[in-house]
């Protein structure tokens, strides 16, 4: 793939949800070189995330409580209509190390449309990072599960850190997608079923201090709905489509 010099406007956004206590830090941690905008987006926090945002200076905006996959859409709307032509999605908590942004933004732009954070690469380093036991057996076999269905070689599909490009969000239909955690895992077997090409860097994430993160009520949730999922994926294969699928 060709690398493309046109000048592309890169937006940074911070997604946040009861983080006063721990968005600074991750504003500081996040590498400013080839980032044109950072923004913030709070999904209706009950605590003060939105006057720390401003007191950093963040450009920030706030909407009542979605969830996840909600807060997420409403702010790639906001950066697509500040154009943007590629958003880097970064958790409010800091779990993720935004440290390999400005790798991944070298490796997005070989050609990809989107990019995933991989803690699974080197398949050990989850738990040296201190990934609950539970947490990582479910990952590992939900993992295979979703390869031998997309037949592909990605090795992380819950991952909390995505480039988009603005190429990829106008080729699949992101805003039919659900509001939940699911989002994720949704916007990538639309991005497999259209055959878009998407890569994936490898990415530490932070388990030993604060931060927000998934219940284990949500995680069965988000199980059950993974595995609906995919069966959705294997009808819209033979022409039966159904859910996100419906607009292909």
């Amino acid at each position: 793939m060709k690398k493309s010099n046109h000048k592309t406007k890169v937006i940074c956004i911070i997604l946040t949800y009861n983080c006063a206590t721990l968005v600074a830090q991750t504003f500081k941690n996040i590498p400013k070189k080839g980032i044109d905008k950072i923004i913030l987006v709070d999904d209706g926090s009950s605590d003060n995330t939105m006057e720390v945002a401003r007191k950093l200076g963040i450009t920030s905006f706030s909407h009542k409580h979605l969830g996840y996959g909600g807060n997420i859409k409403f702010a790639l709307n906001k950066a697509l209509e500040m154009g943007a032509d590629y958003m880097i999605e970064v958790h409010g908590d800091g779990q993720y190390d935004p440290s390999i942004i400005p790798s991944a933004l070298e490796e997005i732009r070989k050609g990809y449309v989107l990019l995933l954070g991989s803690r699974f690469v080197d398949k050990r380093q989850p738990l040296k990072d201190g990934m609950p036991l539970e947490r990582y057996i479910a990952n590992i076999l939900l993992s295979y599960f979703y390869q031998l269905i997309l037949r592909t070689q990605l090795t992380e599909f819950h991952t909390g850190f995505h480039i988009y490009t603005k190429k990829f969000l106008n080729s699949v239909g992101f805003t039919n997608t659900s509001n939940g955690h699911i989002y994720s895992l949704e916007i990538i077997f639309q991005a497999i079923y259209k055959k878009l090409p998407i890569t994936e860097v490898p990415i530490r994430c932070n388990y030993k201090k604060k931060h927000t993160s998934i219940s284990i009520k949500n995680s069965i949730i988000y199980s059950f709905q993974s595995i609906a999922l995919s069966f959705e994926y294997i009808l819209a294969k033979v022409g039966i489509k159904r859910g996100i699928f419906k607009t292909y």
